[in-house]
């Protein structure tokens, strides 16, 4: 493949991706928005107000069309944030006559936005290159955890009550919902499935309302395994640059 990096560790660089983004014009993992825009059409609105985080880029919207496609779609007042600025130069050129589509360049982890203001957060792969040096899906680090832990925090806070966190990604449920079930998100998760050949996932977490008893459950059997954990943990090293593969989630 043409932009392989030549190791997993290089899809947190900014450098690679603002180097990537001066060639490249498109990528879409997980399939375009017609492959689950019949899911998105029940949880969304055309007129709510959209911060779009998705795409394959680590902290933001990346080159992915699913912000156009989406406006193509009728859903106009989408805000777009990248933390590469070529990314975000060459996203806004590309979008200039889209009145309604803004493009920042920013980190998901300090959104700087006011509380409350965005009626739906939506990712698309964000969270998955996160995770892109994570070898055990069991046992997500301590480092991503932290970083994950950082980002849901400033999309919950950016939420309006009753707003929406959209996330799309090939993590199955019983590997994702252990990073989301948390009461301090302050959000209940749904999630959905789509695809033929592989299947993606399509969650949907909703602000303001409480955890069901199983996510509630799961979030107490996971701060118990943490307390249990020993002070010192080794990590594996990554041997393969397969990024999909590597995740394994």
């Amino acid at each position: 493949m043409e932009y392989l990096p030549e190791s997993n560790a290089r899809y947190k660089d900014v450098d690679y991706w603002d180097e990537r983004y001066r060639t490249e014009k498109r990528f879409e993992w997980f399939g375009d928005f017609t492959k689950f825009e019949h899911l998105l059409k029940e949880h969304v609105e055309v007129e709510e107000d959209i911060l779009m985080l998705a795409g394959k880029v680590r902290y933001g919207c990346g080159n992915s069309a699913l912000s156009s496609d989406m406006y193509q779609a009728g859903y106009t007042a989408i805000t777009n944030v990248d933390y590469s600025s070529v990314c975000v130069e060459s996203m806004a050129e590309q979008h200039k006559d889209c009145a309604q589509l803004s493009w920042l360049c920013m980190d998901a982890r300090r959104l700087a936005f006011p509380d409350g203001v965005f009626d739906v957060v939506l990712e698309k792969g964000t969270l998955d290159a996160m995770l892109v040096e994570e070898t055990d899906p069991w046992k997500v680090s301590d480092d991503a955890t932290r970083l994950l832990h950082q980002v849901l925090l400033e999309v919950s806070r950016v939420l309006k009550p009753g707003g929406r966190f959209i996330s799309v990604t090939f993590a199955q449920p019983h590997f994702r919902k252990r990073l989301y079930a948390r009461a301090e998100y302050n959000w209940s998760i749904k999630h959905y499935q789509y695809g033929r050949s592989f299947h993606y996932f399509l969650y949907v977490l909703t602000k303001g309302e409480e955890l069901s008893p199983e996510d509630a459950a799961l979030e107490r059997r996971l701060l118990t395994e943490a307390e249990a954990l020993p002070t010192e943990v080794q990590f594996q090293e990554v041997d393969s640059e397969d990024f999909l593969n590597n995740i394994g989630i």
